[in-house]
């Protein structure tokens, strides 16, 4: 069984998605986990699909010919080796809007040997205060043994200078 990573843009119209699901049917494939959405009018996404290796060469074909169509495919094979079950911990933000707040929880956490495995934000109009809030929505991927006290601290520390509120909770 080959495993693929497919990332696609395309400009926003009805039937995208059908588009690039028809060549992962017809190849036998299994559309496994997909994140998409709709983004300054292009509409982009990331997915998992499983194929038999039989028809992985014939289904990357088909995907990267949706580019006549307007879709744009990358296909990157994935297949990992099964680990163990890690940590995850679910990260939830709240704040005033202002660049750099994505740069900062990033690089603390990366400097932490934490990982970002899903990462939704938005930014939308502050009711009653004016301006504009950024919230964030992310689960994270801790090593073996970590402390989420220790991270829960760390970041709180760093939502102080930030002026944004941080909560931790185990996924």
């Amino acid at each position: 069984m080959a495993t693929f990573t497919l990332t696609c843009i395309a400009d926003d119209r009805a039937g995208v998605v059908s588009d690039l699901s028809a060549p992962i049917r017809a190849h036998g494939a299994n559309w496994t986990r997909s994140q998409m959405a709709r983004l300054g009018g292009k509409f982009a996404g990331i997915l998992l699909v499983e194929v038999p290796d039989s028809g992985a060469d014939a289904l990357v074909a088909d995907l990267l010919a949706l580019g006549a169509q307007g879709l744009q495919v990358t296909v990157e094979r994935t297949d990992v080796p099964v680990a163990e079950e890690p940590q995850r911990i679910t990260l939830e933000l709240l704040g005033a809007d202002r660049p750099g707040i994505v740069a900062e929880i990033s690089a603390a956490l990366a400097a932490k040997g934490v990982s970002i495995q899903e990462l939704a934000t938005d930014v939308r109009e502050a009711p009653m205060a004016g301006g504009r809030l950024f919230e964030a929505q992310a689960v994270l991927v801790a090593p073996t043994g970590a402390s989420i006290e220790e991270l829960r601290s760390l970041l709180e520390s760093l939502a102080d200078e930030l002026m944004v509120e941080i909560s931790l909770s185990d996924a």
